[in-house]
């Protein structure tokens, strides 16, 4: 994973999205998943492109059941989209660099 990215735990979950000053998107994810894997370098391209601009944060879901469960993943990959410390809007499955962009626009 590379350094654009942040990697999320049970323990640094809430800390990380509250004390946020720009849009976080999480990524819902786990080794054993494909279109988990074609997810990545998209979003560490995207990560790269609006540094400081958005946090984007990895949950493996195997190793933190509870924060799965609390946002209701059924599906993975799943991208959860925060601002102001709250829960904004979902979107399941691979998605286009283009596609998370004009999502990250919308909440500006």
């Amino acid at each position: 994973m590379s350094d654009n990215l942040v990697t999320l735990t049970e323990a640094n979950f809430q800390d990380e999205i509250d004390n946020s000053l720009v849009p976080v998107i999480v990524d819902f994810w786990a080794e054993w998943c494909g279109p988990c894997r074609m997810l990545t370098p998209i979003l560490e391209d995207l990560a790269k492109d609006k540094a400081g601009a958005v946090k984007i944060g990895k949950v493996n879901v195997d190793e933190n059941p509870n924060l799965s469960a609390k946002y209701n993943v059924r599906s993975i990959p799943m991208l959860a989209f925060f601002k102001g410390g709250k829960q904004v809007d979902t979107v399941v499955g691979v998605q286009s660099k283009d596609a998370l962009s004009k999502r990250l626009a919308a909440l500006a």
